[in-house]
């Protein structure tokens, strides 16, 4: 029986520079302490896929707790790992990091407002074609996701290799990527801890939706999206699931 691959997107907890009101990009803040307790709301949530309301992740281990290497996303994956009490490897990626927002990180929203307002205006209109004067495009960004998503979907299919000699399901392309199946337990699922940016623009281009679409798809602080890769059309089966922060009173 083909069993689906689910790939799990969920956005680091509150920074210090999020509480404060600035801007990042590859700026390297670690979590607030109400970032912490969103890590540790969320890894819980995953931990338990099947309390109500469900979740529509497998209630097994994922392959991998893949994420970025700046801190706020690398402790929201240790949080999320210690959660699940699990075998599931941490793996940082590189490509996985923030789009970059250059001369704007580390200000303060306010102060990007003073400084540059019409850059800003123009972001918020049109963000295919303006970007934060030394930022990254979001053209050039979504080459980096989509290196991302690659690697992170032909390694784990790797793997699952010795599966197929059991009788499992094989490795089967989807968008060009790899599908994995882990036979006998439930479905094969990885994890991604990431950011705001890189996992909208991984989302878009999983679905098929341009990039112009970019604000289109918001994603709360230490929500959850879910994407089925068990076809060739992707399927969006959660989206921006935060209702495991609520209690803490910040969701943003």
């Amino acid at each position: 029986m083909t069993r689906p691959t689910i790939l799990a997107l969920v956005r680091h907890g509150e920074s210090e520079w999020i509480a404060e009101g600035r801007f990042q990009g590859r700026g390297d803040p670690p979590l607030s302490d109400v970032g912490m307790r969103q890590a540790t709301a969320v890894g819980a949530r995953l931990a338990a896929p099947a309390q109500m309301p469900s979740l529509p992740v497998p209630d097994t281990p994922p392959l991998a707790i893949w994420h970025s290497p700046l801190l706020r996303a690398a402790q929201t994956a240790q949080a999320v790992h210690e959660a699940r009490e699990a075998d599931a490897p941490l793996r940082p990626l590189d490509a996985l990091t923030e789009l970059g927002q250059g001369e704007w990180e580390g200000l303060t929203h306010d102060e990007v407002r003073q400084r540059y307002p019409a850059e800003l205006a123009a972001w918020r209109e049109d963000p295919l074609d303006n970007h934060a004067p030394g930022g990254e495009a979001l053209r050039d960004a979504l080459l980096r996701a989509r290196e991302a998503c690659g690697t992170i979907l032909e390694t784990d299919a790797e793997v699952t290799t010795a599966d197929e000699g059991a009788g499992k399901a094989p490795a089967e392309p989807v968008l060009g990527y790899e599908r994995t199946f882990k036979g006998g337990d439930g479905p094969a699922w990885t994890m991604v801890v990431a950011h705001d940016g890189v996992l909208r623009l991984m989302m878009l281009d999983l679905l098929g939706i341009g990039i112009e679409h970019f604000w289109s798809f918001p994603l709360a602080l230490a929500s959850v999206t879910v994407l089925d890769l068990s076809s060739g059309v992707v399927q969006l089966r959660a989206h921006n699931l935060d209702e495991h922060i609520a209690a803490l009173g910040r969701r943003r």
